[in-house]
């Protein structure tokens, strides 16, 4: 089977982003965004994807992480868009459900060419370090919209602890990306009746 696999850079007047992606790899990943938090998300996401990440960015931080944030979800979109190539065999739907104490996590994903984010919260607004619910919101759009993944996102939760609240979606969207990028030996051709995937 053909490497599936991508480099993809980056750079704007606002930030400089290289990624380096595997997406038939082991879950190892070297992520350095300058956004400690995310780090740590794209970290667990690698890890339960089975994907090889490599990640630098460099952004106007001292602004704002708003900027940083969005556009690593836009190389990342496009990383795997690449190493996807035309999708041939893969299974192009994936969902997980990831609890972590009292919060649940349920990401559902189609690789349909699509770019589109449904975006379930909870309730509350709850802050980790620099870090807000929002943000992960706009990163997850970003991302979905680049790859062209129809992507469903709800969490479950009662606290105020954004980390608590964070950390399954982004191992559920791990998972959930590592099903729909599998290769299904049944199936010859793109997974699409139409025969091709944008």
């Amino acid at each position: 089977m053909k490497k599936r696999m991508a480099v993809v850079k980056r750079k704007t007047t606002e930030t400089d982003i290289s990624i380096k992606l595997n997406i038939d790899g082991v879950g190892k990943s070297k992520v350095n965004t300058g956004i400690g938090f995310l780090d740590h998300m794209l970290e667990l996401f690698a890890f339960w994807g089975f994907f090889d990440l490599e990640i630098s960015a460099k952004g106007d931080l001292k602004v704002d992480i708003h900027h940083t944030n969005e556009d690593i979800g836009v190389v990342l979109g496009q990383a795997f868009k690449k190493a996807l190539d035309d999708k041939k065999g893969i299974k192009r739907i994936g969902f997980s459900s990831v609890p972590m104490e009292e919060v649940l996590a349920d990401v559902a994903l189609d690789i349909n060419g699509r770019g589109f984010l449904a975006f379930k919260p909870g309730s509350g607004q709850p802050k980790a370090e620099n870090y807000k619910m929002e943000y992960a919101q706009h990163f997850l759009e970003s991302f979905a919209k680049n790859l062209g993944m129809n992507l469903s996102v709800s969490i479950t939760w009662p606290g105020n602890d954004l980390h608590a609240a964070l950390e399954p979606v982004f191992k559920a969207l791990g998972m959930a990306l590592d099903q729909a990028t599998q290769i299904d030996p049944r199936r010859k051709g793109i997974p699409s009746t139409k025969g091709v995937i944008d």
